[in-house]
């Protein structure tokens, strides 16, 4: 049976050409959507950075005064330490209890179908529920300090989140227990992909399972360490409703973060451009964290052609 043509007189096939554009059609408003409420307030924003916008946004250009005012500020600094101190260690703790786990659920354990769920779940969860748990768990007068004392050991503290010196170390512990299991299923995933005659090479070599994990495993794990540093880094860069929820950026400004002074500088202080200068700050950072990452892998995936 012929195919019959749909046409408007002119040869023009109108329902092929129909089905060739729907995909682009359906997919237009989208795209559309995410042009202008996305890429087009990051520009809006960095435009806002150049201005004297205080509670409203005002046009008048000031060039980099706000960027300069901004880098005289003693909140700014605290903030950058902090996120230094907080992407550090909440990093190289997801990363090195991620790998652990992988590799415990790897040798094929019975509970492996007990111990995956139980570590993926928080992840389930937003960062808002886990601070207002942990806020209340670490809470002296009704969490765990209060919780002890009452089985008989009065003289045990645990007052961290009331403490200066220490409440940036309860963002850590809170954002560690909802990331790990994350970054569990990026390196198990690494591992199920490794070619195990390699590993059965080895093993007939005598080499010793201490060997076989730092010459052959680790090293294949590569891409799997990259994506988990640039998503930790990524929502290290970005955390402010975690702190919001938990310390709610104090005592003082002690758990101050990049995202909670821009928000407290933007909104409740009114300095409209120096908050966007620190936005603008925050997103060449995450840009300047994926851009060596994509080259790679667009290096890695041209090299493989070539290869090929």
């Amino acid at each position: 049976m012929k195919k019959k043509i749909y046409d408007d007189g002119s040869g023009l096939d109108i329902r092929g050409w129909l089905q060739d554009a729907m995909p682009r059609i359906v997919l237009a408003p989208s795209f559309l959507i995410t042009v202008v409420f996305v890429y087009g307030f990051i520009l809006w924003t960095g435009y806002l950075s150049f201005t004297a916008s205080r509670m409203m946004p005002s046009y008048k250009w000031v060039g980099f005064k706000q960027y300069i005012k901004l880098w005289s500020l003693p909140n700014w600094y605290k903030a950058l330490e902090n996120l230094v101190i907080f992407g550090s260690l909440y990093i190289g703790i997801c990363c090195i209890l991620g790998l652990l786990l992988a590799i415990l659920i790897d040798q094929k354990i019975r509970i492996e179908g007990m111990i995956r769920p139980i570590m993926l779940y928080p992840m389930a969860i937003s960062f808002i529920v886990t601070g207002t748990a942990w806020k209340w768990f670490l809470n002296p007068g009704l969490g765990l300090q209060k919780t002890v004392q009452e089985w008989g050991f009065e003289s045990f503290t645990f007052d961290w989140i009331i403490n200066g010196d220490m409440a940036i170390y309860t963002v850590v512990m809170a954002a560690v227990w909802q990331s790990t299991g994350f970054v569990m299923a990026i390196f198990l995933a690494g591992l199920r992909g490794i070619d195990t005659d390699i590993i059965k090479a080895a093993y007939l070599e005598d080499a010793t399972i201490f060997q076989i994990y730092r010459k052959i495993i680790l090293p294949q794990l590569r891409p799997a360490f990259l994506s988990a540093i640039i998503i930790l880094s990524h929502m290290a860069i970005k955390s402010y409703d975690l702190v919001i929820a938990l310390t709610g950026g104090g005592p003082g400004n002690a758990t101050e973060l990049p995202a909670t002074f821009m928000y407290s500088y933007t909104f409740t202080r009114n300095r409209m451009g120096i908050g966007a200068a620190s936005a603008v700050i925050m997103f060449m950072t995450v840009v300047s964290i994926m851009l060596p990452y994509i080259y790679a892998e667009l290096k890695e995936k041209d090299h493989d052609q070539r290869g090929e």
